[in-house]
């Protein structure tokens, strides 16, 4: 009965894919719904860019082992992402009225570095999809009698099918619906392992030492560590064709920036949920949690919990995941047609050439992610890897474009290369800190030395006013 309930949600969800290309009349309308989402799709969307597979799996995983240090980069750097997206980032993206934030890129900077953030974009979606898959193919091989490697194909081929059909306006209309059952799941599970613990007071009090402590302890490495962990998703998120889509297609740039503080502050209170049915989890089995960390809440559901709850439960698992599965492949395929082939082949190809470009491309991408997924399977690490390399290549360049009249074409390419080159080169060298963090400082000093040696700059910094807008 619940492969039952999972197959009709699917076929729901594939219909909604289907019914969206209605809608689908130009690659504008593919990637940023024509900018026409009201405030609720807009803000559920936004939600549910990260809340997928790292946040009910991955993080709940880590908060029982590290406590809540252990889960900052997710929620809570997040959280923290789409705030400061909403407070300095949208304002002078939303007016440039572009497609992709690589063509942000290119406003500020030109064609070259255009090319070159787009290059260095891509590849972190692959890991970022591969998890979602994993996460998916995770929760078929609980139901069904089905192992992971079959899960992953099954879980890529119904993703990719609503995607390629509907782009992003399958994508948000999923999402709203998604995100009622994501909450609505969340909290009812919660409210149930409460009521079989006899209260909250006695899974909070089961918590080991410490699992309570959000501030490290006080000394240098401890506290540039756990900076570094608000980094990864905090700052590494930002100059991402996700998030940047999401945003965008809101119908007014009043309605965007309301969207990313209401799923700011949504995206962290919803986040603490899986913790918390974590800890209750292992407080009431703990046989289950000696199994598989990364199981351990659909497993407790599966086996100690009514049909009913069954099918929300895992309802809302499957909502959180494939709406963070479709925006990933989205994503890449945008900047790959948008960014890497239209610049050379768009006085010969229609538009309608590059919708199809489009959807090509979200299969490309999914193949490769399928393919990442079978090779490795922690949750966790997937995505916090493919954050970490934008971070260290393309924060410092967006913010620097925005913000510092000096910066130029070429500090900006410095900074990209060699932001990337040391984060490679210190992943082989054991250090006591994350190596994103001198990664980071590395990506700024090059783009200072680089605007100062090579000052010029082929557009004038830009934060356009509403009236330049049109």
């Amino acid at each position: 009965m619940l492969l039952t309930a999972i197959i009709i949600y699917i076929l729901i969800t594939v219909g909604i894919g289907a019914w969206s290309s209605k809608l689908i009349k130009n690659s504008n309308d593919f990637v940023l719904a024509g900018r026409q989402l009201p405030l609720f799709l807009s803000a559920s969307a936004l939600f549910a860019t990260w809340f997928g597979s790292e946040t009910i799996f991955g993080a709940s995983s880590e908060y029982l082992d590290h406590g809540l240090q252990g889960v900052i980069e997710d929620p809570f750097g997040g959280a923290l992402c789409l705030i400061l997206f909403g407070m300095f980032y949208l304002r002078p993206m939303y007016r440039m009225n572009v497609l992709t934030i690589g063509d942000v890129y290119k406003k500020l900077f030109g064609k070259r570095v255009e090319f070159f953030a787009s290059i260095f974009m891509i590849p972190p979606y692959f890991g970022y999809v591969a998890a979602q898959l994993v996460a998916l193919s995770l929760i078929f091989t609980t139901v069904a009698d089905i192992n992971i490697s079959t899960g992953i194909l099954i879980s890529a081929g119904i993703v990719v099918f609503y995607t390629f059909l509907g782009g992003m306006w399958a994508i948000s209309i999923t999402d709203f619906i998604q995100t009622t059952l994501i909450v609505v799941g969340l909290i009812w599970v919660a409210i149930l392992v409460a009521q079989k613990a006899g209260g909250f007071m006695p899974i909070l009090d089961s918590a080991p030492e410490g699992s309570f402590q959000f501030f490290p302890d006080s000394n240098p490495i401890s506290w540039m560590n756990y900076l570094g962990a608000w980094m990864i998703l905090g700052l590494g998120s930002i100059p991402s064709q996700d998030i940047y889509q999401r945003v965008m297609s809101a119908k007014s740039e009043k309605v965007a920036i309301r969207s990313t503080y209401l799923a700011g502050g949504f995206y962290v209170t919803i986040g603490l949920l899986p913790l918390f049915i974590a800890l209750g989890a292992k407080y009431l089995y703990p046989e289950i949690y000696l199994e598989n960390k990364q199981l351990l809440l659909p497993e407790m559901v599966l086996r100690h919990s009514g049909l009913h709850v069954q099918i929300l439960f895992f309802g809302a698992l499957m909502s959180a995941i494939m709406s963070t599965t479709s925006s990933g492949l989205l994503a890449p395929s945008a900047i790959i047609s948008e960014n890497l082939i239209r610049p050379y082949y768009g006085s010969r190809l229609k538009d309608n050439h590059f919708l199809w470009i489009l959807r090509i491309n979200i299969i490309s991408v999914a193949v490769i992610a399928t393919i990442m997924a079978q090779w490795k399977t922690n949750i966790y690490e997937l995505v916090a890897s493919a954050s970490i390399l934008m971070l260290v290549s393309l924060f410092v360049p967006l913010t620097a474009g925005l913000y510092w009249k000096k910066a130029s074409e070429m500090g900006a390419i410095m900074s990209i290369v060699f932001g990337m080159i040391a984060y490679l080169w210190l992943l082989t060298i054991d250090m006591p800190i994350y190596p994103h963090l001198p990664a980071l400082l590395v990506s700024t000093i090059a783009m200072v030395i680089g605007s100062i040696i090579f000052p010029t700059k082929p557009n004038s910094n830009v934060v356009l006013s509403k009236d330049q807008t049109s």
